[in-house]
């Protein structure tokens, strides 16, 4: 069978080793150099250019449905358990905590929750809905695992490496956040987050506020394109009187961005995160949907006041 092997940039090192087994079976096997963001950017193109019959996709649970042979490796992590007992100190004050962790640890929820309820603290877990398969899991963009429990829980703990999602979930949860970094050894109240977001919001939506042109981004990602909701906003930046034009890629460029100088705003309809993550990569300001329609509503509101005998209070 001729397979292609798509790895998110931590696994890429454990490409040629997992190559090789596949080979050693009899398998005609490739490696997609591409970066890759998660299930929702599976190498497709690249496996039907090659005339794979499979595509294996390291890293990530099944995200949407595909037209397309393609097996999902999780890829389960055991990461060390040590720093646990150090956390109490920062949770202590919390009675009931909500556990959030990826798809690589979520064989260790079970552990971690037993650890915490031997320590008389209540664990919540929550549902998965959405994209997310596994109970406790969230994703970048879907955070729904940890925003259930919120109203229901004192405090979230998240549990697992980096800070791409535990970002997602605190900006859409409102208790104190605590996030358990295994592989750094670091322990973090991550609150903080929400306010500096918050700020760097009203400031692209005020920074848009005078925009003739926005262009609105749409990407060709098989789990990510959204054609029906750019159009959506074409329309309705036009309306408001506005120009807009929509500007189609696979992985978008900032610094190709920036070269569209006839553009005074972006607005994207590509993965969610673009719009917190990546905002600060253009001259422009780059606004998420939402944004977009609040800078929509803020120039009607502006020039309503202006307009001459409007009323005043």
């Amino acid at each position: 069978m001729r397979i292609l092997l798509q790895f998110p940039e931590g696994l890429k090192q454990k490409a040629l080793a997992h190559a090789k087994v596949l080979e050693r079976e009899g398998n005609e096997v490739f490696i997609s150099a591409s970066p890759t963001f998660g299930a929702c950017d599976l190498a497709l193109d690249e496996a039907k250019r090659i005339g794979a019959e499979k595509l294996v996709h390291f890293g990530h649970a099944e995200f949407h449905h595909v037209d397309f042979n393609v097996e999902y490796i999780s890829y389960e992590i055991d990461a060390p358990l040590d720093l646990l007992p150090q956390s109490l100190s920062h949770i202590n004050g919390y009675k009931r905590i909500g556990l959030v962790t990826t798809i690589q640890h979520v064989h260790q929820l079970d552990a971690i929750r037993s650890f915490y309820e031997s320590s008389s603290h209540e664990v919540v877990i929550g549902k998965p809905y959405g994209f997310a398969k596994a109970r406790g899991q969230i994703l970048g963009c879907d955070v729904g695992s940890a925003a259930s429990i919120d109203s229901k829980v004192d405090a979230i703990v998240y549990f697992g490496g980096g800070i791409f999602h535990p970002l997602g979930a605190v900006l859409a949860t409102k208790k104190p956040f605590f996030v358990i970094e295994p592989f750094q050894g670091t322990i973090e109240r991550f609150d903080g987050y929400r306010e500096l977001y918050a700020k760097r919001r009203r400031a692209r939506i005020l920074r848009a506020l005078d925009a003739k042109s926005i262009g609105i981004l749409l990407t060709t990602k098989n789990g990510q394109h959204n054609e029906s909701l750019a159009r959506l906003l074409k329309a309705r930046i036009e309306k408001a009187g506005m120009s807009a034009g929509i500007l189609v890629a696979g992985t978008f460029d900032f610094e190709s961005l920036d070269n569209m100088l006839e553009f005074d705003a972006f607005v994207n309809t590509a993965c969610p995160r673009i719009a917190v993550d990546d905002t600060e990569r253009t001259r422009k300001p780059l606004m998420s949907a939402n944004e977009l329609m609040e800078a929509i509503r803020l120039r009607d509101e502006v020039r309503l006041v202006a307009k001459p005998g409007a009323a005043t209070s």
